[in-house]
């Protein structure tokens, strides 16, 4: 039997961050991972995705020149191979980095597939190339993290050509003249930003009656009439009825809100319905843990992540919501699970205060609770809600976009703050900290933001609330 103080099962950023975190307060870890350390977000999702992005946001800047500064520039074409060239480069880099931290910080990393045997016991059987049986015990604790996978549709499996998934997307041979996306969570959005700044027809036909529907609705809103102003058909409240494989493409019906049957031909159906953990090969029952009817494995204690069985927890997809199926939460779910482990303090995560991010064009930010849920919640409210083109730097950029405060009323401290628009997902960490912290409208105020930036938006919005407003009428 190999022994260690910590058994952490998958190397994505909840099984990584948790064992980096442990090694370095002087636990023995071993790392279990039948694939790349680093994850569907580092190999298959966050990175590679806001790469491609990236070079989109490049393609719109050259069109923007044009169209709208006098720039006279073009685009003759996007050099696919070159673009994901860059693209996986920058991910083999990352990777390296993460696998030579974990080989600094001691951690021992074991290539395979883990079946848990006990509440302390895992079983991992080798790849191929060392397909050996090894028997490992952990002292303190074993550690869930083996993710999630797309969620596909089982009257259309993804063939990886004409009906594909976001894993799909990513490592296609070419891009798509036209892409039929279903699904307007934050990976449909953003998927289907990118193929249009590629060029593609895009139609995003997402059931419910808005796009990203966990966010606030003035945000839905604000993202709707950014896509749509770049040529992007959005139909919400739509609902696809079935879809014929053609030799190029796919055929397919969709129900709009209005009740009218919509053909709609495409290159590319992608499939962005969300995501379901991965936990059929862990064999849960032979620890005593259970997974609810969706696959999720709950925590007895959510300030531990502890299971109902003492010494095995969980971090990242693994997790119902509250959790928030982002890598970053999967970072602070890491690090509380080793400090627990450790036996030092930890504080639990507190969900509200993770920025939740669209990487799309234009982006959405957003932290705290919704117009809606504040409300619901009993909460009386103050809501101020500012467009971005109130501000001289709104104006260069000429995206329109907003900012959204909620906070309660006469003054009381911040539930919420919402940002569409330009960069706001390098805005969002001031009012990360002010929702975290139980600022005030009073308390921000106080503080002077640059002029010109687009960041003067958010502090326009917190002096309106406080009494304090100069430029919004």
């Amino acid at each position: 039997m190999n022994t260690a103080d910590v058994i952490v099962i998958g190397g994505g950023t909840g099984g990584y961050s948790t064992a980096l975190r442990a090694a370095a307060l002087g636990l023995r870890v071993v790392l279990v991972e039948r694939d790349k350390v680093g994850g569907t977000c580092l190999h298959r999702g966050c990175i590679p995705s806001k790469a491609m992005l990236h070079a989109a946001e490049l393609v719109d800047g050259i069109a923007e020149a044009r169209e709208r500064w006098g720039v006279k520039a073009t685009v003759d074409a996007v050099d696919w191979p070159a673009l994901v060239a860059t693209r996986d480069d920058i991910v083999a880099r990352n990777h390296r980095g993460v696998e030579a931290h974990l080989a600094h910080a001691g951690v021992r990393v074991v290539r395979g597939s883990a079946r848990l045997t006990g509440p302390r016991s895992v079983r991992v059987a080798g790849p191929d190339s060392d397909p050996g049986v090894r028997e490992f015990i952990a002292r303190r604790g074993v550690v869930l993290a083996t993710g999630s996978r797309p969620r596909t549709l089982p009257a259309l499996p993804p063939d990886g050509r004409r009906v594909v998934t976001s894993d799909d997307a990513l490592f296609a041979p070419a891009l798509p003249a036209s892409v039929l996306v279903l699904g307007g969570g934050a990976i449909g959005v953003e998927y289907a930003s990118f193929h249009r700044s590629m060029g593609a027809r895009v139609t995003l036909v997402e059931a419910a009656d808005r796009i990203v529907p966990l966010e606030d609705a003035d945000v839905s809103r604000h993202l709707t009439r950014g896509l749509k102003k770049r040529g992007i058909e959005v139909q919400t409240g739509a609902r696809l009825l079935d879809a014929e494989l053609l030799d190029d493409g796919v055929r397919a019906r969709v129900r709009t809100a209005r009740g009218e049957v919509r053909a709609v031909e495409a290159e590319r159906l992608l499939v962005a319905v969300g995501r379901v953990p991965v936990t059929e090969d862990l064999d849960l029952a032979a620890a005593g843990v259970t997974a609810d009817e969706r696959g999720f494995v709950v925590p007895a204690d959510w300030n531990r992540l502890e299971t109902a069985v003492p010494g095995v927890h969980v971090v990242g997809d693994l997790l119902p919501p509250p959790s928030l199926g982002l890598a970053h939460a999967s970072f602070a779910e890491g690090l509380l699970v080793a400090e627990t482990l450790a036996g030092a303090a930890s504080a639990p995560v507190d969900y509200a205060a993770v920025p939740r991010v669209t990487y799309s064009s234009p982006q959405t930010a957003s932290v705290g609770l919704s117009e809606a849920e504040a409300r619901a919640r009993g909460h009386e409210v103050d809501v101020n809600t500012m467009p971005l083109t109130a501000v001289a730097k709104g104006m260069v950029h000429g995206q329109g976009g907003m900012v959204k405060v909620v906070a309660e009323a006469g003054g009381g401290r911040v539930l919420g703050v919402h940002l569409v628009g330009p960069h706001v997902s390098e805005m969002i960490a001031e009012s990360q900290l002010v929702v975290g912290w139980d600022a005030e409208p009073g308390d921000v105020a106080r503080h002077v933001h640059a002029h010109p930036t687009l960041s003067e938006a958010v502090g326009e919005a917190f002096l309106t609330l406080a009494g304090r407003g100069l430029h919004q009428q």
